[in-house]
């Protein structure tokens, strides 16, 4: 059974910057594409960034596109979320999810971590 844990999130000032961490287990992470997600408070989760499980091809919400910077280490096990410029719009919690497809992990992951919280305050 596929498990993730996300971690790193945090209160920041606008401007400042955050790098989530999310840490695979229990299957072959090379297999996978992993993705970010958030949801803020009232709003619907929205896809954030995804990457394959090569780290050839990554993809990016237009809000955070030029901020934001996806990343992985498969021999760590580890999927990275590099957050610079934060406003205050990018408070939310950030789910890590993980799909053996891109694609599905854009719209549809199978598995998904617990979510850590960033908030951004001006």
């Amino acid at each position: 059974q596929v498990h993730l844990v996300e971690s790193g999130g945090g209160l920041v000032p606008a401007g400042g910057s955050l790098r989530l961490s999310c840490v695979f287990s229990g299957d072959a992470f090379a297999s996978y594409s992993m993705g970010w997600f958030r949801q803020g408070t009232g709003k619907k989760r929205e896809f954030v960034a995804a990457i394959s499980w090569n780290a050839f091809s990554t993809y990016y919400a237009d809000s955070v596109k030029g901020r934001f910077n996806i990343s992985r280490d498969n021999a760590a096990n580890t999927v990275e979320l590099r957050m610079n410029s934060l406003k205050p719009e990018d408070t939310a919690v950030y789910y890590c999810a993980a799909d053996s497809h891109l694609a599905s992990v854009v719209s549809a992951a199978k598995y998904w971590g617990q979510g850590t919280q960033v908030t951004v305050f001006s």
